[in-house]
């Protein structure tokens, strides 16, 4: 018997790097170039995401979210400090603590929400019990979230504004991990601006690995006051790239002609359709609505089995709960065939 070829839902981090970015690390990679930063290409990644952005930013490589999100948070914080985030957040859940080491210490303090989410009711609660000036507990020096969240879900914009006042109006910095930035812009059909400095954020983790880069991410910096501090981080942990053109090439690439929108839009495209075909079927449930690329479903065990059992890879949470991945270079046809998988097994 011939073994059906694996189908991946385990992560968008397996997915290829797309043609485009491939296409313009082969032109960059012509002829020598100045090292860290001072060549051409990183030159131009100022200027290419200050126009995104519709205003003046700072931008910084990184070769990881783990380090854009660490080291954001340590430009915000002092180590006897605190951050605010989600329960859910992947700085506290899935980061192995690189938030506390870079920080020097600063305490993260997990906030529950509905739909993997923060409110605005959540935050001004937990900064009315915040015991300021009593020096054993942490003074919150910041506030992060998750746009797309954890589990897929998506702030809207006034959700943000009102968390970006709240956090200013007691004097936070405001950060926002956007892995899947660009998941969430396609979502909601606003700008880059709209998502970000305009609600109030400081500081963006701007993902780009899971949609079609190679190797990078970055640090996208709105408030001035944070550049410094971060410039001697990033160094210190070792987030200096020598060969700064290949990383900023790959951004430069990213965003050109809304090339990081589009594989976006393609990846949440894909989630929407299975997430309804399964949805559909019996005794299969969604743990929270899918505005991104990313299903989170319970379902019976014997489902989940034979998906695995087809050659599908999936996050299995728990014998009743998986995670589903849609990726920016996934096939209609792999759609096809787990819908296909899942339907026999809820007739048998």
């Amino acid at each position: 018997m011939t073994e059906m070829p694996e189908i991946n839902f385990r992560s968008d981090n397996v997915a290829t790097v797309s043609p485009e970015i491939l296409q313009a690390l082969a032109a960059a990679n012509s002829g020598p170039a100045a090292s860290y930063g001072d060549d051409a290409q990183s030159a131009a990644l100022n200027r290419s995401f200050s126009a995104l952005f519709e205003a003046d930013v700072t931008v910084f490589p990184v070769s990881t979210g783990t380090a854009a999100n660490a080291l954001s948070l340590a430009a915000c914080v002092k180590p006897y400090g605190g951050i605010l985030c989600h329960e859910h957040a992947h700085i506290h859940t899935a980061e192995g603590g690189a938030t506390e080491a870079f920080t020097g210490g600063a305490k993260l303090i997990p906030l529950p929400g509905e739909q993997y989410r923060l409110t605005a009711d959540t935050l001004g609660r937990a900064v009315s019990r915040i015991e300021w000036g009593v020096r054993n507990k942490p003074q919150p020096d910041a506030l992060s979230i998750t746009q797309a969240s954890e589990h897929g879900t998506v702030y809207r914009l006034d959700e943000l504004a009102a968390l970006g006042d709240i956090a200013h109006g007691a004097g936070l910095k405001f950060h926002m991990d956007g892995a899947r930035f660009a998941n969430a812009l396609a979502a909601l059909g606003c700008t880059p601006a709209d998502m970000s400095w305009r609600r109030g954020v400081d500081i963006l983790s701007f993902g780009a690995t899971k949609n079609g880069a190679m190797n990078t991410e970055a640090i996208v910096v709105f408030d001035p006051s944070l550049v410094e501090p971060l410039s001697y981080r990033l160094r210190k942990a070792g987030q200096t790239w020598s060969k700064m053109r290949f990383a900023a090439t790959q951004l430069l690439a990213y965003v050109e002609d809304g090339l990081y929108l589009r594989l976006a839009a393609r990846s949440n495209g894909l989630a929407t359709r299975l997430a309804q075909a399964l949805a559909a079927l019996p005794g299969v449930s969604l743990m929270a609505p899918v505005e991104a690329n990313l299903i989170f479903l319970s379902l019976p065990p014997a489902m989940i089995d034979a998906m695995i059992a087809g050659g599908a890879r999936v996050a299995r949470r728990s014998d009743s709960v998986i995670r589903l991945v849609t990726r920016f270079d996934g096939r209609e046809e792999d759609i096809d065939r787990l819908i296909e998988i899942a339907e026999r097994a809820s007739r048998n």
